[in-house]
């Protein structure tokens, strides 16, 4: 039992800095209430890590039911949202407290 525990734990050791190699990384920015970029391209099957900075004074809610994330944003802070490995295809998000210009999809290929 010993054993299948050490090999286990080895494996997944080793796993690690495998995982962290394919995790793309996006930066968006708030400003104006609106994102930059809006439309976002990640390679599908991979984890995705978006660093999100708001640059307006007010916070903004990273929101997407497609994705399954809601992140709130301090005004003037930064925040990060992970992302799970996506199927191919068009993932929109949202700014909840500004839905009407804070609009942007994340595009899965």
């Amino acid at each position: 039992m010993r054993y299948i525990m050490a090999v286990f734990l080895v494996t997944l050791l080793l796993s690690q800095p495998a995982f962290a190699a394919d995790l793309t990384k996006v930066d968006i920015t708030i400003r104006d209430h609106r994102f930059s970029p809006s439309e976002i391209h990640v390679p599908a099957g991979k984890p995705t890590m978006l660093t999100i900075k708001n640059e307006d004074p007010m916070a903004e809610e990273f929101d997407s039911s497609a994705l399954k994330v809601e992140r709130v944003i301090a005004g003037g802070r930064s925040g990060t949202v992970r992302l799970r490995p996506l199927g191919a295809g068009r993932y929109p998000f949202m700014g909840e407290y500004h839905a009407q210009t804070a609009r942007g999809v994340v595009i899965a290929q």
